[in-house]
Parts: C-alpha cells; structure tokens; sequence
C-alpha cells in the first residue's frame, strides 16, 4: 500500500502533467553541507514535476542575513532549525511551514587514509598543524565542531590550529585540498553510495554536540509561487527521502 505522502505526490505529478504549461522556477537557498543531496534531488524534481529549482548554496547565517535584506529566495534548506523558527517568527517565512528535512552528522575528516582514527585520538595527540572548521557564527556545523571540542576539553589546547572556513563546503575544500590535515565537515560529503569516498573519518559521537536537525521552510517571497509549494512537498516524498538517506542523514 502507497503511503499518504506517495498518492499526494500522485496525484500533484497527474496535475502537473496535464497543466504543463503552469511550470515554474523555485529560488532555494541550500545550506553547504546539503549540496550534493540537493542537487540529485533537482534533477528528479524537474522531471517529476516540470518545475525547476535553481539552487544557491552557503552558510545558514549568511542566507538569514541575506533574506533578512530582500534576497529573492522563496525556500529555505537551512542546516539548523533555528534559523527557519526565527524567519517564522519575524515574519519572514509562512507560518507552519516548517519541518525536518533531515538530520546532519557531525565527522572529522583527513583526504588521507589511516590518519583519523576511529576513536578520534588524533584530537588529542594534536598530531596535525591544522583543523579546519566551518565558521561557528554561521554555520551549524562549525557550532556543532565547537561544541564537541568544548565536551573534549580540546577547544582551547586545538584553537591555535584552527583554519575557519565560510562555510561547511570550504571546510571541506580545506581538507581535501591538504591545507589542512584535518577538517570537521558533514558526514553527507565524505559519503557515496554509503561508503567513505577515500580519506579516513571518525563519526563525532552524537552525544557530544546538540541533534543538528535541519529544517525547510517556505519563505514569503515563495508563498503564491506553485513550485515553491510542490518543492517542499517532494521533499517529503518517498523518492527525495531515499536519497537524502543515502548520504548518511537522519530522517
């Protein structure tokens, strides 16, 4: 038997199949880490739908910011679910519209193999000249790697270390490149088809940091816009939550 979000999607894709001529563009804003799923995700939409999501990415708070300023974004895919609650409550997003779209993992990361070990040891024998980190003031996940070191007792010893990224992606891209031996980044880009893609990792124990639940939410410039409505509804669906599972997030 079809679940109630598969026959709604249905009957939405029978709808949008017959009124082709109704499709439209959805500007979402994409945190970092949610950029591969994200992308996938679109290109399924597209063909689903008919409508089509031109996707921005960058750090949760940068996009508050911006939105907060009149950029043209009509969904948010925020990396935490605080920025989506406060665009609520300011008025700048659809009251009610909010909800989890998935839920991040928190891993550090080296491009080369055997160097994380699987108890993240490495932390505390400091055995790197540096870790990156996306920027804590903007992005959940660099909060998150604070709060963890904080729970290590490691913050203060590993801060001299430190290479601050804009972003999730740039801390990434500071660790794949090697200008750092190490980096926090999101479980979900060091991942394909389940497995690590190369490199070593250590998954941050859960406990250590706060549940970075990440939520979608409808923004007010989207609200009369028929795709940014069905974009969120297909984020709900079945076949967007298979592939958000596939890169090792939480549902």
């Amino acid at each position: 038997m079809k679940s109630s979000s598969s026959i709604v999607l249905t009957i939405l894709f029978l709808f949008m199949g017959v009124t082709g001529a109704m499709a439209n563009e959805v500007q979402v804003a994409v945190a970092a880490n949610f950029t591969e799923p994200a992308q996938k995700i679109a290109v399924e939409f597209e063909k689903d739908t008919g409508h089509k999501a031109i996707l921005l990415f960058g750090a949760t708070g940068m996009f508050y910011a911006q939105i907060k300023n009149g950029a043209p974004f009509e969904v948010l895919l925020a990396a935490d679910e605080h920025t989506p609650t406060r665009l609520e409550r300011d008025g700048g997003a659809v009251f009610g519209s909010r909800f989890t779209y998935a839920i991040g993992t928190l891993v550090l990361w080296s491009a080369k193999s055997g160097r994380v070990d699987d108890r993240g040891e490495i932390l505390s024998k400091g055995s790197f000249n540096h870790i990156a980190i996306a920027n804590p003031k903007l992005a959940p996940y660099g909060a998150a790697a604070v709060e963890a070191l904080t729970a290590l007792k490691l913050l203060d010893a590993l801060q001299p270390k430190m290479v601050i990224a804009e972003n999730i992606a740039q801390a990434y891209q500071f660790s794949a490149t090697g200008n750092a031996e190490v980096g926090f980044v999101a479980l979900s880009q060091v991942l394909k088809d389940g497995n690590l893609k190369e490199g070593s990792a250590w998954i941050v124990p859960a406990g250590l940091y706060h549940p970075i639940r990440q939520d979608a939410v409808l923004l007010e410039k989207g609200r009369d816009n028929p795709a940014a409505q069905s974009w969120l509804l297909y984020l709900k669906g079945d076949k967007a939550r298979a592939m958000i599972k596939s890169y090792g997030y939480g549902l």
